[in-house]
């Protein structure tokens, strides 16, 4: 290997420690406190500590190591990954019935990260902050006030793009993760008896020595790998080896040093299961460090932030949300996007999750039951990947399924109990979800397919056209069509009513690729239906924004020369009426509705100029 390659891997390596590992590499700043805070009986005790450090290293290992980094991160679609993209490739080789539940699966996987990505913010930037709390009992009331000051300033300046603050990102989390490792190290130095949990033995020893209590007590222990979706979600930005090497070289050795590092105080000094993360630390490091953990577990946000930012540009271009605008914040990156919208949601559910839970504790009673539910449904769709698509053994990949089920379903079950003490905000926020996307699906489909049902051939209206014209005018007209061979409502209704039409008319259909990109060889396909009649297919990835100044600049490549200010859009604007329904359907259309009715409309959606738009409206019963 060249020395520029190993290079450019090292800086992309360094760069995945900054964005990849933030929500993950923040976890021990709160999970061995709550594993040992008495909520499941039993409080400090040998045992105990030996066997919630053996649970934690057995899960870095098998859950994140062996299945995540070794095995989900191989199901790529073009180098991108995600809960979506990995209901996409289990799609694409089954059945119609089987194909339908896997993606009810994906959405409930998509719709759990929603649930998830509120509560990631609040619980981390909390957990750093309440340090102060050792600094200064007399601060504990200016935690809660300082978390919000923080996010705020966070979620301002996401409109502003990351790439600024995404320069500090790899060499803040690098520091962090040497920090971790460093005060792990000189703890386990002080009472290295601590290392007898890497021994399995006291994990299985934990179990039958506090029997029924040790089940519920994984709720906890699941803390310690939330995030671990982020390694596969954010595959596409950094590729699969950097995020490994990040992984096996730095995360994973700084982890279990500082969660056994915690383990060995706790051992000599129980009274620090206060805070066991910060009085590892010296009394003169105690600030900075606090500093250092509120930096950390901003990048955590950011990195979640940035995250449900890319699955709702996933979900609008899959056809699972309403159009909404997006705003690209780097030249270079297309990865770097910002949702206003999304954004501000975003931001007043996590106050409004703040201050009605107060402390870090509390919301870590309701963090973990979304990651889990993710994690079982990701274990599925892998596995149908791997028999479906990648053709291996399907008795041995059943047997790998199984394994991971029999963790994740304990972690799961595990999970439930925590529903009454908050983890119902989560599943609430992940159902609303859910209901928000199968509806706009669904009832766009059921809208389409009335607008579709006058059953008239377009290239019989073609040929007619072209046979007995109406009176022609100059310039092109371009009318936006959803599907082939179907005739654009629009244009239905300018000849009804106006009765003419232009000299050459672009019937303009854009599709989503099941693919992140489209090479611009494929980007657009013209074929002439007559004399005066052409088909437009502009093609895009999912990872791509459609923009038809581009699609007319290709055009012109190819021969169909469309100068934009000679160029009027056809556009039709449905007024929706809900027909005779059932109760719970009827609900569904006025939902429908409201998205409708606030989605991005097209023009802007496609960025055409608002002076060459025309708007048709039509009634349509759905």
């Amino acid at each position: 290997m060249s020395s520029e390659k190993k290079q450019s891997i090292a800086s992309v390596t360094l760069a995945a420690i900054g964005v990849v590992y933030g929500d993950i590499g923040t976890s021990p700043l709160y999970t061995l406190r709550e594993c040992l805070s008495g909520q499941f009986g039993f409080g400090v005790e040998r045992d105990a500590v030996f066997g919630f450090l053996s649970l934690i290293f057995w899960l870095l290992v098998l859950v994140v190591s062996l299945k995540y980094v070794s095995y989900v991160m191989r199901a790529d679609n073009a180098g991108e990954g995600g809960i979506l993209t990995l209901m996409s490739l289990a799609g694409r080789n089954t059945g119609a019935k089987a194909t339908a539940v896997l993606v009810i699966m994906g959405l409930i996987g998509g719709s759990f990260f929603y649930g998830e990505v509120v509560i990631t913010p609040a619980v981390s930037v909390l957990s750093a902050i309440e340090g102060l709390e050792i600094a200064s009992p007399n601060l504990n009331a200016w935690i809660v006030p300082m978390a919000i000051a923080v996010l705020t300033l966070l979620f301002v300046i996401q409109k502003h793009g990351t790439g600024i603050v995404g320069k500090l990102f790899a060499p803040v989390m690098m520091l962090w993760f040497l920090v971790l490792a460093g005060l792990g190290a000189l703890s386990i130095i002080n009472n290295p008896e601590v290392l007898h949990a890497l021994n399995p033995y006291w994990a299985l020893h934990f179990f039958m020595e506090y029997k029924q209590v040790s089940f519920f007590a994984l709720g906890a222990v699941v803390l310690a790998i939330t995030g671990v979706e982020a390694l596969y979600a954010d595959m596409g930005h950094f590729g699969k080896l950097p995020i490994r090497l990040a992984w096996f070289i730095v995360v994973l050795p700084s982890l279990v040093l500082n969660y056994f590092g915690q383990g060995a105080l706790l051992l000599k000094n129980p009274e620090a299961i206060k805070n066991p993360f910060f009085l590892l630390a010296p009394d003169w490091a105690l600030i900075p460090l606090l500093i250092l953990a509120t930096l950390a577990t901003v990048i955590a946000s950011q990195a979640v932030i940035s995250g449900v930012f890319s699955l709702t540009r996933q979900a609008v271009r899959l056809g699972y949300l309403p159009p909404m605008r997006i705003v690209h914040t780097s030249e270079e990156e297309s990865g770097q996007i910002y949702i206003p919208f999304i954004n501000w949601l975003l931001y007043f559910s996590v106050v409004i999750v703040i201050v009605g839970f107060q402390h870090s504790s509390n919301l870590a009673a309701a963090y973990g039951i979304a990651v889990t539910g993710t994690m079982v449904l990701t274990s599925i769709l892998c596995t149908t990947v791997a028999i479906k698509n990648w053709h291996w053994n399907r008795y041995v990949v059943l047997l790998v399924l199984v394994i991971m089920l029999c963790i994740d379903l304990s972690l799961f079950s595990a999970n439930l109990v925590k529903v009454f003490s908050g983890g119902w905000l989560p599943l609430s926020l992940a159902l609303v979800m859910f209901i928000v996307m199968t509806t706009w699906k669904s009832e766009r489909f059921r809208l389409l397919r009335r607008m579709h049902e006058h059953g008239n051939s377009l290239e019989a209206m073609i040929a007619s056209l072209e046979k007995s014209p109406p009176v022609r005018v100059p310039g092109t007209a371009v009318y936006m069509s959803r599907a082939l061979n179907v005739i654009p409502f629009a244009m239905l209704h300018n000849l009804k009513h106006n009765k003419v039409l232009h000299e050459r008319v672009v019937l303009l259909t854009l599709r989503t690729e099941d693919a992140p990109y489209v090479h611009n060889v494929r980007r657009v396909t013209i074929e002439q239906l007559s004399p005066t009649f052409w088909r437009v297919v502009a093609s895009y990835g999912w990872r791509e924004t459609p923009n038809v100044e581009e699609i007319f600049h290709r055009c012109g490549l190819e021969g169909l020369n469309c100068r934009m200010m000679e160029t009027s859009f056809f556009m039709s604007h449905e007024s929706l009426i809900i027909g005779k329904r059932p109760w719970y359907l009827r609900l569904r259309g006025k939902l429908f509705l409201m998205l409708q009715k606030n989605a991005l409309r097209a023009p802007d959606q496609f960025e055409i100029p608002p002076n060459r738009v025309i708007e048709l409206g039509t009634q349509v019963e759905i």
